[in-house]
This record gives C-alpha cells, sequence and structure tokens, in this order.
C-alpha cells in the first residue's frame, strides 16, 4: 500500500488513475508520496517517509529540489501539460496591447448609464485605437513546450517570428516550425521584435534577464509579455522605461507590488492565470500521477527536476532494487560486488546521472533479504535504497 497527500486541490482526472494500492493520509509524516500545485514545502517539517513529490504544473520554486536531492525524494514536474493554456493567454495578452481593449471596456462600464451612448462612442474610440498584429516581428526568448506552441502560433497569425534558445531540445526542434528565424543572441530579438515574449525557467542566468541594457537595445514602443516566472524581468526598469515612454506596454502574469502599484500607464497584469483552465488542470493532475505510479510501482523517472530520466519498464523478475546515491567513482562496481557478495545475480541494469546525483536500478533473479539490503545502505555515497518488487 502506498500512503500519499494532497497539499492543493488535485483535479480528480489524475486522482481517479490512482489504485486500491494507494491510501490518502492526513499526517505529512505519513506520506511516502506528495502531489502539489501551489503550496509552499520550504517550511514544512521533516517527512521520514517521503519517496517523492509531483508538482502539478512546470515551476518548482515551492519545493525545496535541492534539499529533496541529498535526502533522495525525487522531485517530478508536468513539463508541457498546461502549455496550450499558457500559449493562449499569451496570444490575448499580445492583443490586448495592440489594441486597447481593456481601455475601451472601462469607457463602457463608465459611460453604462449614458443614454447617448451609441452617440458618444463613435468620438471616443479614438482614444483607443490600436494596431494590428499580421507583419510584425515577435520574439520568443526560450523555445521550451510553451515557446514553439506560441512560436508556431503567432505565424500562423501572420507574424515574423524571431526565436532564441541555445539549449534547443531535439523534441522542440521538431515540433517549431522551419518558418522561425533563429537567432545567436538575445540582443537580436531585443534590437528587430515589435513583441517579445519571454519562456526561460528563472535561474541565476535569467535572473532579470530583461534589464536596463536589454530595453535600451529594444525598438521604441516594443511590447514585452512575461508568462513564465517573476524574477526573469528588472520591473524597475520596466516600470522607468513605460513612464519615458521607450516601451509601450508590459504584460505579465506576476503582478508584484512594484507592478501593481506602479503609477504608470502601459501595464496590463493578470494574477498568474497561464494554466487557470479546467484542461490544463487536468492534464497536470493526469501527468503528475502517473508519472508518480510510475515510480512508485516500477521505479521509474520521467520528468523529475532533480534526477535523470531512467526507464526500465515493467519489472519481470524475482526483484527490483532502487539506489539512489551521488555521482561518485567506482558506484556500480560497489554495488555489483554487494550483490556478488551475498550470491545475488543481476539480470539487468541502469545507472544515470545527473549532476552531482545518480540513479540506479537493478533487477535481479532472486528475492533480496533485509541483510543484502542493508549492505547497500552501507556504501558510501548512498542516499537511498529501496525494493521496489521482492517475490518470494
Amino acid at each position: 500500500m502506498f500512503r500519499y497527500k494532497c497539499l492543493n486541490p488535485i483535479s480528480s482526472v489524475g486522482l481517479d488513475r490512482l489504485t486500491d494500492d494507494y491510501e490518502i493520509v492526513k499526517e505529512n509524516k505519513d506520506a511516502q508520496a506528495i502531489l502539489v500545485r501551489s503550496a509552499s514545502m520550504h517550511e514544512m517539517e521533516d517527512m521520514p517517509k517521503l519517496l517523492a513529490v509531483a508538482r502539478a504544473g512546470a515551476g518548482v520554486n515551492n519545493i525545496p529540489v535541492d534539499e529533496y536531492a541529498k535526502k533522495g525524494i525525487v522531485v517530478f514536474n508536468t513539463p508541457g501539460a498546461n502549455a496550450n493554456g499558457v500559449k493562449e493567454l499569451v496570444i490575448a495578452g499580445m492583443l490586448l496591447a495592440s489594441r486597447d481593449l481593456i481601455g475601451g471596456n472601462r469607457w463602457v462600464q463608465e459611460n453604462r448609464k449614458n443614454s447617448e451612448i451609441t452617440k458618444h462612442m463613435e468620438k471616443a474610440k479614438k482614444a483607443f485605437a490600436g494596431c494590428e498584429i499580421k507583419g510584425k516581428n515577435i520574439g520568443v526568448i526560450g523555445l521550451g513546450a510553451i515557446g514553439v506552441l506560441v512560436a508556431n502560433t503567432v505565424y500562423d497569425l501572420g507574424l515574423h517570428v524571431y526565436g532564441y534558445d541555445p539549449y534547443l531540445s531535439l523534441r522542440s526542434a521538431w515540433n517549431l516550425s522551419r518558418a522561425v528565424h533563429h537567432v545567436d543572441t538575445v540582443d537580436e530579438i531585443f534590437e528587430k521584435c515589435d513583441f517579445i515574449t519571454i519562456h526561460t525557467p528563472l535561474l541565476d542566468s535569467t535572473r532579470n534577464m530583461i534589464n536596463r541594457e536589454g530595453i535600451a537595445k529594444m525598438k521604441n514602443h516594443a511590447v514585452i509579455l512575461n508568462f513564465a516566472r517573476n524574477g526573469l524581468v528588472d520591473e524597475e526598469a520596466v516600470v522607468q522605461a513605460l513612464k519615458e515612454g521607450k516601451i509601450k506596454n508590459y504584460v505579465t502574469d506576476f503582478p508584484t507590488p512594484t507592478i501593481a502599484d506602479a503609477d504608470v500607464r502601459g501595464i496590463i497584469a493578470f494574477p498568474h492565470l497561464g494554466a487557470s483552465t479546467e484542461e490544463s488542470e487536468e492534464n497536470c493532475a493526469r501527468m503528475a500521477v502517473d508519472q508518480l505510479m510510475d515510480f512508485l510501482e516500477n521505479g521509474n523517472i520521467h520528468n523529475s527536476v532533480n534526477f535523470a530520466n531512467t526507464d526500465m519498464g515493467v519489472c519481470t523478475t524475482a526483484a527490483r532494487i532502487s539506489v539512489i546515491h551521488r555521482n561518485m567513482p567506482n558506484m556500480l562496481t560497489q554495488f555489483t560486488g554487494a550483490f556478488a557478495k551475498d550470491g545475488i545475480n543481476i539480470t539487468e541494469m541502469s545507472n544515470k546521472t545527473r549532476g552531482e546525483y545518480s540513479y540506479a536500478i537493478f533487477d535481479i533473479e532472486d528475492h533480496i533479504e533485509e541483510e543484502a539490503v542493508k549492505h547497500l545502505e552501507q556504501i558510501d555515497g548512498v542516499l537511498k535504497v529501496r525494493v521496489i518488487k521482492n517475490y518470494k
């Protein structure tokens, strides 16, 4: 029986996939697995039984990923599951910045009791005139699941698309339209584009990626869209650029106090609505649950943010053992030596590394005794040993 806890409401579309082998618990200390969306786990008490955390979404800033890696706790996310929902909001944000629909709607609300509103609006609408997006240049920074969808969609809408991603994956490359112009530096995006949309993770290398220096290189009246992460854009620099008329709009899904309270025109902000669709929540829940079940039942890892992807399928031998360990020399030799010492024959194995940590899976011919497991746990550098299957 696997015991799990949900820290946030998780769509029943995902939870209904759990079998009778899963039991929900009330106390964190009893959970072997956690399903979470936005709840912060940084200040949570120690959970001695915790094996894995599945985030129903892409961002994992609410999870102490590095600390969990040190404890051998695998953290999953669901990249791409909410990509279409975010893409659609990016397109909406771009259109709102091009045509002052918000200002026009506000005028209608303010004049809703005016009996001559039909007559007056013909004169008033001049204040809300905008421009069409067709034929404009848009730069997409970051060509992951969301960036690719955005790039392909805006091309279909008639824009000239420039893409920047020095770490473009093979999967993204296959899905990306051939019409997207690849550029070698982000400065080319700044210099050429009327719209700039950013879709990168928040790392030390990407923090304030759009800053004063970058804004100075932009075309006058450019529009910046940030539906990726708070922290990617230097907000004070953006507010100043709006005051000076250098950029036309800043459209964001992250209304921090600096943005929400800025006394300046041109800010269009939403309360983190990118993935707030029924479809996105269902996709994320389904993906999170599936990944969690495959790990707990088979030891396989897909879309972890702190350990390498590893897939050995379903165990068909007497037992399957997983070992989470530090990436150190001679580890595999010590593992196989320990098995040999206990008279255990390995039929298949896999060992994958990501940064400081590695993950090994061993399928063996025989039932493994507790003493043999202890021999593995005593090897220096081993963080966690788990007996996944053990048939007598």
